[in-house]
């Protein structure tokens, strides 16, 4: 017998979403993979919601990340510059601000050691 485990899998990823002084700050635990992007999408632009100028995504408590985050935060980055806002990354643990500088996504997006930092950048 054969199947497919993760296509019956829901995402482990969660997302909290609440404003600090005019932020979204995105709060995220778990996994970014191939069954988090709509979670996470969702969570950095939401569809029912007014664009804000600023969007913060808090990596802290994400233990992994794959090439389905990076796109969806790439994604997330061109439609929050181009109605004018901007998409900060704080506090990516090692592992994932590995991913990150490998693959150049902080070249491109501003990433934070803190939530702090990137609330006050």
């Amino acid at each position: 017998m054969s199947g497919n485990k993760e296509a019956d899998q829901p995402s482990r990823l969660s997302a909290t979403v609440r404003t600090v002084d005019d932020v979204r700050v995105v709060t995220l635990q778990g996994e970014i993979d191939h069954t988090a992007k709509d979670v996470l999408g969702q969570a950095l632009l939401p569809e029912e919601e007014a664009p804000v100028s600023r969007v913060v995504a808090d990596l802290t408590d994400v233990s992994f990340m794959d090439s389905s985050g990076i796109n969806t935060f790439i994604s997330a980055h061109r439609q929050i510059n181009d109605a004018g806002g901007q998409l900060h990354l704080a506090g990516a643990g090692e592992t994932v601000r590995r991913v990150l500088t490998l693959v150049g996504v902080d070249t491109v997006i501003p990433c934070h050691p803190t939530l702090d930092q990137a609330l006050h950048a």
